[in-house]
């Protein structure tokens, strides 16, 4: 299907090449003015992973490295429950929480369907406390083994606690490990990397929050502070990585072990989901709201939840109105090389671990036939939905985590605007799944600043019952 005029009102082209993709003017100016928007993927296959399975999809995405993903982590978790002793318990496995969350009467009647509301509480992942312990820490672990494979002091299906010693140490104390981030990904790569004895540089945006940069540093990390956006920082980190060759730079934007880390979610959370007798069918599918930033994490998980559940999952990516880079690197055709700067957005946010100006490449390709939505939020939206979390079910998140909460707090409410020219999000009956990536290390008093800021909106016109 080409372009086609609405009352003289440009349409998506859903063209199979994405440079004959033209983005609705509609849409473009309520991105330009920072209105919130929740639209369908006019690019949404839902044959994609029929097409995988023939050998056919586009990019190469593996269901079986989701597979070798979980074998890996099974191998290492006697290394993970020794060096984190908060993970004896659970066999060196780190996994979070699913909950349910009460939303109270009032806002059910109030029109939002009563079915069931579900959190993921990444924020309660050991060691990182938050989602990127799962695709950071896996990252760490891979390059570990390889490189005790390599030189032959550890051997598959040999005993991998060798890795906790002091002639591993010694080894990989020659080495580092380098990764950019505004915060959460390098938390998770720094106290795992430094753990196992490697050297950890992180290369930090100017978004990312001092508290953050006070952790690693304590972790003993190397951290260097760049004045521009994360893509000066991610450009940066690549840079010295290349120009020595004893640096691992693990690559936000084009990294398989992160991704495929990030998708052994989807197996975990079928597995929970029938623990609480909850069934998901394409009659009862199920919707989850993924926060992005440059959309390594919830693409992973997209890829992981579709290769369980396919079609009876619907995965929504969840983006700040001030960073909507992977629906705009979409709806362009542009991924990467899109960057929300061009709208004249500058990408700030208190949702900190999302403001990324410019999307994965390696991810934003291989995902798109599969999202099926995408949703942006505001920060006030944002902060109000924290609280909420806080008043209704005790839960504590940071803002990037709560705007998963906030997008199906927009969407359940119809409060999302659908720009003419393209398809809304459409809403399904089944369970419903906020992603709330992250928050547990935050410090109270960052904690106690941002829910004051949330509580202050609960009085005031936030279009809830009751002034909620």
């Amino acid at each position: 299907m080409g372009s086609e005029s609405m009352g003289g009102r440009e349409c998506v082209r859903t063209d199979s090449d994405p440079a004959s993709r033209v983005v609705p003017a509609a849409l473009l100016e309520a991105l330009r003015r920072r209105i919130p928007v929740a639209v369908g993927n006019p690019f949404h296959r839902d044959d994609a992973m029929s097409l995988m399975g023939a050998g056919d999809f586009r990019d190469g995405l593996q269901a079986t490295a989701i597979a070798d993903a979980e074998a890996r982590l099974r191998r290492f978790a006697p290394v993970i429950a020794r060096l984190f002793p908060e993970t004896e318990s659970q066999g060196g496995l780190i996994e979070s929480p699913l909950r349910s969350v009460l939303v109270p009467d009032d806002f059910i009647h109030d029109g939002t369907s009563a079915a069931p509301v579900l959190a993921k509480l990444d924020g309660e992942l050991p060691v990182a406390g938050s989602i990127k312990a799962r695709g950071g820490i896996y990252a760490v672990l891979a390059w570990a083994e390889e490189l005790a494979l390599r030189v032959g002091f550890l051997s598959v299906g040999g005993d991998y606690d060798v890795l906790c010693g002091e002639r591993a140490r010694a080894f990989f104390s020659d080495r580092a490990i380098s990764v950019a981030s505004t915060g959460n990904l390098a938390l998770s790569i720094g106290i795992m990397s430094a753990k196992l004895g490697f050297r950890v540089i992180v290369h930090m945006s100017r978004d990312a929050k001092e508290w953050k940069k006070t952790l690693l540093r304590r972790a003993g990390a190397t951290v260097v502070e760049h004045e521009g956006d994360y893509v000066e920082a991610i450009a940066a980190a690549r840079a010295e990585a290349e120009a020595d060759p004893s640096i691992h730079f693990i690559d936000d934007e084009n990294s398989p072990e992160l991704f495929y880390g990030y998708a052994v979610a989807g197996a975990r959370v079928a597995r929970q989901l029938e623990g609480m007798s909850v069934s998901i069918s394409e009659e009862n599918p199920l919707t989850v709201y993924l926060p992005c930033g440059v959309g390594g994490a919830p693409g992973g998980i997209t890829f992981g939840l579709k290769t369980r559940y396919g079609s009876c999952v619907r995965c929504i990516i969840v983006e700040p109105v001030s960073a909507p880079s992977m629906l705009y690197g979409v709806f362009t055709g542009r991924y990467d090389g899109a960057n929300v700067n061009e709208l004249g957005l500058d990408g700030r946010t208190e949702a900190d671990g999302l403001a990324v100006t410019s999307t994965s490449r390696f991810v934003t390709r291989r995902v798109e036939p599969l999202v099926d939505g995408f949703v942006t939020v505001d920060d006030d939206s944002v902060l109000l939905a924290l609280a909420l979390l806080d008043e209704w079910n005790g839960i504590r998140a940071e803002p990037s985590a709560a705007s998963a909460a906030a997008a199906w707090l927009q969407t359940s409410r119809g409060t999302g605007l659908h720009p003419d020219g393209v398809p809304g999000l459409s809403t399904a009956s089944g369970p419903s799944m906020l992603w709330l990536t992250g928050g547990g290390m935050m410090p109270d008093d960052q904690r106690s600043r941002v829910l004051s800021l949330g509580r202050s909106l609960l009085g005031g016109d936030s279009g809830l019952p009751d002034g909620r």
